[in-house]
């Protein structure tokens, strides 16, 4: 059995829900929330969620490239898609990562993104739970 060890743990306290403010313990994320598509100047759960999922994915991308002796270029970017939904059991979410990564042969691009996909925390905690799509855009 293999021991896992505690690297980081994030402390957010949440007020007023999805109308409401987040704010990180160390203080580096104050924020206000607001509903997706209603009135506000806050960001919301599934932008947060875009965002983190695709910085993560950032990162297990440069660890499988290095794996591979190979670097990315600077410019490689991620357009980050979280959809809100609504169907027959409720509320549920869909997401979708659209990988640009030029200046890298197609096919090692999208080795390297099946093995960010594999690795990439946020991607395990999905996998299975919603509908996700992962392509080199």
């Amino acid at each position: 059995m293999s021991e896992t060890k505690t690297l980081y743990t994030a402390d957010v306290h949440v007020t007023g829900g999805r109308e409401g403010a987040a704010k990180s313990s160390d203080g580096r994320l104050d924020l206000k929330l607001s509903t997706p598509g209603g009135p506000g100047t806050g960001t919301n759960p599934e932008q947060l969620f875009a965002a983190g999922w695709s910085a993560c994915f950032q990162g297990a991308m440069a660890i499988a490239a290095k794996s591979k002796g190979v670097t990315l270029p600077a410019d490689l970017a991620i357009d980050a898609q979280v959809e809100l939904r609504m169907g027959d059991d409720g509320f549920s979410l869909a997401a979708g990562l659209n990988v640009h990564v030029p200046g890298i042969d197609p096919d090692l691009a999208r080795q390297l993104i099946e093995t960010a996909h594999r690795t990439c925390p946020y991607s395990k905690a999905i996998k299975g739970n919603i509908d996700a799509v992962v392509a080199l855009a």
